[in-house]
């Protein structure tokens, strides 16, 4: 009876290419992998910071058309203590069109972090049917 060892297959030489070993390469993907992670944290911290949940929030109270080339636009904007809103309103066709659009600097109240009711008039290029604030930001 004969004893068989069981060894690892014999290649010719320069035959299959060079043989890698395993587990030299791992720490590239895994670095790569982190780097990547902690970028994309930072973007996303940067992007909600400047564009994220604001305290200047609107709401529309309704709008009035005194002409063909005008919309007065009336809505409520809160206001942090201590802050001004910039806020964009615009007048919009009865198909959608954006038909006017003007910026208002709006005041913070006497008391601080209250709603502020704003009536601003909009010139339109024609005949429009809805006021609407596209949003609010921080004054500079």
């Amino acid at each position: 009876m004969s004893e068989t060892h069981a060894t690892a297959p014999v290649f010719p030489p320069g035959r299959y290419g060079r043989r890698r070993e395993g587990g030299r390469r791992r720490l590239l993907p895994i670095v790569a992998t982190v780097v990547f992670g902690v970028g994309l944290a930072g973007l996303t911290y940067a992007y909600y910071d400047k564009f994220g949940q604001t305290d200047y929030t609107a709401d529309i109270i309704g709008w009035n058309i005194p002409s063909d080339t005008e919309m007065v636009v009336r809505f409520r904007v809160r206001v942090p203590e201590g802050g001004a809103a910039m806020c964009m309103v615009r007048a919009r066709d009865y198909d959608g069109f954006e038909v006017g659009r003007q910026p208002v600097t709006v005041p913070g109240a006497e008391g601080g972090g209250a709603a502020v009711e704003v009536s601003q008039p909009v010139k339109t290029t024609s005949r429009a049917s809805v006021g609407d604030v596209m949003g609010c930001r921080a004054a500079d």
